[in-house]
């Protein structure tokens, strides 16, 4: 299988990864180079502005793909708020770029659960999509142009979270931001009240990976992790998991923060994941589970008191 990974940011640089590593083609396509970040990623890379009019199209004739799984952005929701018209723009118009480009081949849109506005708590995928900020709406535009595409899945995903170092250019995944913070001994303001079900990067591309794949995949799928956790709680259990001081954590309302934007909740629950014969034996790992994987396998191990 050859894939256009278009986005090559977070995400898309862990798909591209694992695809390689597990012997399939990966093209990466973004507007800049994606930075290294020390992890490896080493595939072939094309520039693609996807929102221009016939580039999407150039790049598939280069690139001649199987498959094209899109994650490009503007993702960042406090962004998109501030910028609601170049946030549809990047998400409408590279849909439709897609749409008129794109003919039999599978295509998987990674979507959002801020397509919802918080309301049911956990919508599965027979809940229609009310959007509460701009994000969501720019992502259900795109989900709605692309609805038509003959081999196209939606995946919806909860908040995705791995491991990211410090220094990476643009704003971290807020696991990430919470374990670098707290190792350097500062503190980290969460939300009460704003809810998720995150989902570890590895249970993300596994399942993109399966869609990709799959003969008849579903057309719509939501991905949320098995814990409803509040962002405070989670950055609480990450501190303990770090044996950093649980008074690094400060609690306050989602109001007063960078969160504002955000619904109560941002949870999705799947009635397809395991029942689905493409996605049948997948789940997302429980939170704390996905945590310890990911520090056992990123930072060193606490020293044991000799005292």
């Amino acid at each position: 299988m050859r894939t256009l990974v278009v986005g090559s940011g977070f995400v898309g640089r862990a798909l591209a990864r694992h695809l390689t590593t597990s012997g399939e083609e990966a093209v990466l396509a973004s507007r800049t180079p994606p930075a290294p970040h020390g992890d490896g990623t080493g595939q072939d890379w094309i520039g693609l502005d996807i929102t221009e009019d016939g580039a999407f199209r150039d790049a598939l004739q280069q690139a001649r793909p199987d498959t094209v799984v899109l994650v490009h952005g503007p993702s960042d929701v406090t962004w998109c708020e501030q910028h609601p018209a170049a946030a549809m723009h990047g998400h409408a118009e590279a849909a439709r770029q897609v749409a008129r480009a794109a003919g039999n081949r599978r295509v998987v849109f990674i979507s959002t659960d801020n397509v919802f506005d918080g309301v049911p708590e956990a919508p599965d995928e027979s809940v229609p999509p009310r959007p509460a900020n701009a994000y969501g709406r720019a992502k259900l535009a795109a989900e709605q142009i692309l609805a038509e595409l003959p081999a196209r899945t939606l995946l919806r995903v909860s908040l995705i979270y791995g491991w990211e170092p410090a220094d990476s250019p643009k704003w971290l995944n807020f696991f990430a931001a919470c374990v670098h913070r707290l190792q350097a001994g500062r503190p980290v303001t969460a939300p009460i009240d704003q809810w998720a079900t995150p989902v570890l990067i590895d249970d993300v591309v596994e399942v993109i990976v399966a869609l990709a794949k799959a003969e008849a995949p579903p057309r719509l799928l939501h991905l949320g992790g098995p814990d409803r956790i509040s962002r405070a709680g989670w950055a609480a259990a990450i501190a303990e998991q770090l044996g950093a001081s649980p008074g690094l954590v400060v609690a306050e309302p989602r109001a007063n923060g960078r969160y504002a934007g955000r619904p109560a909740s941002t949870c999705l629950s799947s009635g397809l994941l395991a029942t689905h014969p493409a996605t049948a034996g997948l789940a997302a790992r429980p939170v704390r589970e996905g945590s310890r994987l990911l520090l056992d396998r990123h930072t060193p191990p606490t020293p044991r008191s000799t005292v």
